[in-house]
């Protein structure tokens, strides 16, 4: 049997171990630049306020009830790890899925032992971590996913919901779900479905798996067997090394400066680079493009982008720092305010598989090692000080492109001044 972990409104919940004074209350929790809410707590979701409304939009009596939050991202993922950690010395091997969702093995334990031993799991993560979670089991992935969202949804369950794949009530509740309500069939999957008359999670149960994947491809006739029990979904196959690697955002005030942009551009690849090194690829070249505010239309409008290839297929941010301020200096132009900027890593290949192939780079052997050594270091330290620690250029303290944080929380986890303090007496 496979469980399923999710923790409950996540980055609320990191929020609410640290300000115990939010419980009970509706908090959102907002995305870069405090635009629009990525997270709800269950008082929030009563209001009637749906997940990625901009906040401007929030009524003014919903206003005055809400606590609005920024992002903290370095405390979502410690307190994701730290859940991670307690499964993992409380049951068998974990696999992590997102920063608030794992797998976890469950064989070995009989029928009777499952709830039991589910229900113990989530007690342990509440007391160790003060993050409440939902854990869903069945024979697959997706029928797990399944029973974790009855867990969430029903009080009756209590946190822990366990599905064996015939039972009468597991087809009853397959019967009454959409069939987009699946893990990973999309809304336009479910629309050529639904032109096939299958409406319902158990209709694709019953549809025939030969037929599904000659209309679908191999993923949703996997599925069709997931829902009959039979577990064919490995995370390794959805997990797969992307292609490309984006990364962006939407500054705090539009900015014309050349010197704003760079920094911007700067900071980008270098977090592209590193999200490269991560899964061991290397890119072939670089995509960097910029944007004017979309909605502005008192101001002229520009979206230039420009691919460049790379000297060698690489993971050294010097490399790509480098490509990429020469493709910015390109596409700059003057007079135009930017609201965006972004560095998309582009063709991207094993690294190690590339090691093999000498022939398809000039790069020597010992150049190469050298920059797996110093890239390692800067990563380490990045990741043992807090990221940013160690970059490349300098960093000015009046930076106009960088995000709006104007509801941001003490850093609870990362910043000695701002640890949470207890008074005796």
């Amino acid at each position: 049997m496979i469980g399923h972990c999710d923790c409950n409104n996540f980055y609320v919940s990191c929020f609410r171990v640290f300000m115990p004074q939010l419980r009970g209350r509706p908090v959102g929790v907002l995305s870069s630049n405090d635009g629009c809410l990525v997270a709800r707590s269950n008082e929030l979701k009563a209001l009637g306020v749906p997940n990625g409304m901009p906040a401007f939009q929030l009524s003014p009596e919903v206003r005055r009830q809400t606590v609005l939050l920024s992002s903290a991202y370095a405390l979502f993922g410690e307190m994701s790890r730290r859940v991670v950690a307690t499964m993992q010395a409380h049951t068998g091997p974990v696999q992590v899925y997102s920063i608030d969702e794992q797998f976890i093995d469950l064989s070995g334990l009989s029928t009777e032992a499952l709830q039991g031993h589910a229900a113990e799991l989530r007690q342990e993560v509440q007391r160790s971590t003060g993050i409440p979670v939902s854990i869903g089991v069945a024979p697959s992935r997706t029928l797990a996913k399944v029973a974790t969202g009855i867990a969430k949804k029903q009080p009756v369950f209590k946190g822990v919901c366990v599905l064996e794949a015939d039972h009468p009530a597991t087809l009853a509740h397959l019967d009454r779900m959409h069939v987009t309500d699946l893990w990973g069939v999309a809304r336009r999957t479910g629309e050529k479905l639904e032109r096939m008359r299958i409406r319902t999670a158990l209709d694709l149960r019953k549809a025939e798996p030969k037929e599904i994947r000659k209309r679908f491809g191999i993923v949703l006739e996997r599925t069709v067997w997931e829902l009959r029990g039979v577990d064919v979904i490995r995370l390794d196959d959805i997990d797969q090394k992307r292609q490309n690697i984006m990364t962006s955002r939407t500054f705090g005030k539009a900015t014309g400066n050349l010197d704003d942009l760079r920094e911007a551009v700067r900071s980008h690849a270098q977090a592209g680079a590193e999200k490269v090194r991560r899964q061991q690829s290397v890119a072939r070249a670089i995509m960097v493009f910029l944007s004017t505010p979309r909605f502005r239309s008192d101001l002229p409008q520009d979206y230039p982008s420009l691919t460049l290839p790379l000297p060698m297929p690489t993971d050294d941010s010097r490399v790509i720092v480098g490509a990429a301020q020469r493709a910015l200096e390109m596409i700059y132009r003057r007079g135009y305010q930017y609201a965006k900027a972004g560095v998309m890593m582009i063709d991207l290949t094993d690294r190690d598989g590339l090691q093999l192939d000498m022939l398809d780079t000039q790069e020597t052997e010992e150049r190469r090692q050298r920059s797996a050594k110093l890239m390692g270091v800067m990563d380490a330290l990045n990741r043992e000080f807090g990221r940013g620690a160690v970059t490349l250029g300098g960093v000015r303290k009046d930076e106009r492109w960088r995000q709006r944080n104007t509801r941001q929380t003490p850093r609870f986890l990362t910043s000695w001044k701002e640890l949470p303090e207890i008074r005796m007496g």
